[in-house]
């Protein structure tokens, strides 16, 4: 079925189209809110509220990529639970920081998505978000500081450090350059 006939049988009310468009975005949904959790039912918690959140607001829907839509509300629901536990473990701010990083020296690609994924996981939950929103879902500095009400120096600190974990989960399981 179309994404637009699927949206606008869910607008009217259709629970069978509501299903289907749970069903097939549910996995992939799963996926970015297991980046910003701290675990799986962590993660089940935040898609079911943020698909909550999709079917009360699917008529503010205006075309473009359904898939972009919900994920950007998976997103922010992922951001306001953060927000609500006061997780940020591991904020420093750029000052406090005595190191800096070269600039080529951090290489992913040898990592499987997986493995990539099992280590963003295992990251103190300020580096995750922020890794997750700028690496990943393409946030601004600027746009990061705003959404969680740190400031923009503290978004580059959180994530500098973010790549120094990774760099150092990866010579620890061998993962070299």
């Amino acid at each position: 079925m179309d994404d637009s006939v699927l949206v606008e049988k869910c607008i009217k009310g259709d629970q069978q189209a509501q299903r289907v468009l749970f069903e097939k975005y549910a996995r992939k949904m799963l996926g970015v809110c297991l980046r910003y959790s701290n675990s799986t039912p962590q993660a089940e918690d935040v898609l079911q509220e943020g698909f909550i959140k999709v079917f009360s607001k699917l008529e503010m829907y205006k075309g473009g990529s359904l898939e972009g839509w919900i994920r950007k509300i998976m997103v922010n629901s992922s951001l306001d639970k953060i927000r609500k536990e006061k997780k940020r473990q591991g904020d420093i701010s750029v000052e406090k920081v005595g190191f800096k990083l070269e600039e080529n020296s951090f290489i992913l690609e040898s990592l499987e998505a997986e493995d990539l994924l099992k280590l963003i996981a295992s990251m103190p939950a300020g580096y995750k978000t922020v890794f997750n929103m700028f690496a990943i879902e393409g946030f601004s500095h600027k746009e990061i500081a705003q959404e969680l009400n740190i400031s923009e120096n503290t978004s580059k600190s959180q994530y500098s450090r973010a790549k120094t974990y990774l760099q150092s989960k990866m010579k620890e399981a061998g993962i070299e350059r």
